[in-house]
Protein backbone atom coordinates (compact mmCIF):
# COMPACT_ATOMS: atom_id res chain seq x y z
CA UNK A 1 0.00 0.00 0.00
CA UNK A 2 2.67 2.19 0.97
CA UNK A 3 4.10 1.64 -2.86
CA UNK A 4 0.61 3.38 -4.40
CA UNK A 5 0.95 6.73 -1.71
CA UNK A 6 4.94 6.86 -3.12
CA UNK A 7 3.93 6.77 -6.96
CA UNK A 8 0.54 8.94 -6.34
CA UNK A 9 2.90 11.51 -4.33
CA UNK A 10 5.53 11.89 -7.18
CA UNK A 11 2.81 12.14 -10.03
CA UNK A 12 1.13 14.89 -8.57
CA UNK A 13 4.47 16.46 -7.44
CA UNK A 14 5.62 16.04 -11.29
CA UNK A 15 1.87 17.50 -12.21
CA UNK A 16 2.73 20.41 -9.91
CA UNK A 17 5.81 21.16 -11.86
CA UNK A 18 4.80 20.58 -15.21
CA UNK A 19 1.93 23.21 -14.35
CA UNK A 20 4.82 25.60 -13.34
CA UNK A 21 6.24 25.12 -16.57
CA UNK A 22 3.82 25.75 -18.69
CA UNK A 23 2.29 28.84 -16.80
CA UNK A 24 5.92 30.63 -16.93
CA UNK A 25 6.25 29.28 -20.63
CA UNK A 26 3.07 30.64 -21.78
CA UNK A 27 3.48 33.92 -19.93
CA UNK A 28 7.03 34.35 -21.44
CA UNK A 29 5.52 33.42 -24.82
CA UNK A 30 2.67 35.90 -24.25
CA UNK A 31 5.02 38.93 -23.52
CA UNK A 32 7.15 37.73 -26.15
CA UNK A 33 4.31 38.42 -28.53
CA UNK A 34 2.89 41.81 -27.20
CA UNK A 35 6.26 42.85 -27.75
CA UNK A 36 7.06 41.51 -31.35
CA UNK A 37 3.47 43.03 -32.33
CA UNK A 38 4.28 46.70 -31.09
CA UNK A 39 7.75 46.54 -32.78
CA UNK A 40 5.69 45.74 -35.98
CA UNK A 41 3.01 48.50 -35.12
CA UNK A 42 5.83 50.71 -34.87
CA UNK A 43 7.51 50.12 -38.33
CA UNK A 44 4.00 50.01 -40.24
CA UNK A 45 5.40 52.70 -42.33
CA UNK A 46 8.54 50.99 -43.30
CA UNK A 47 6.92 48.04 -44.69
CA UNK A 48 6.15 47.53 -48.27
CA UNK A 49 4.55 45.14 -50.14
Amino acid sequence: MERIYKTMRNAGALSLVVGIVMTVMGLTVGVMSIINGSVLLKRKSEITF
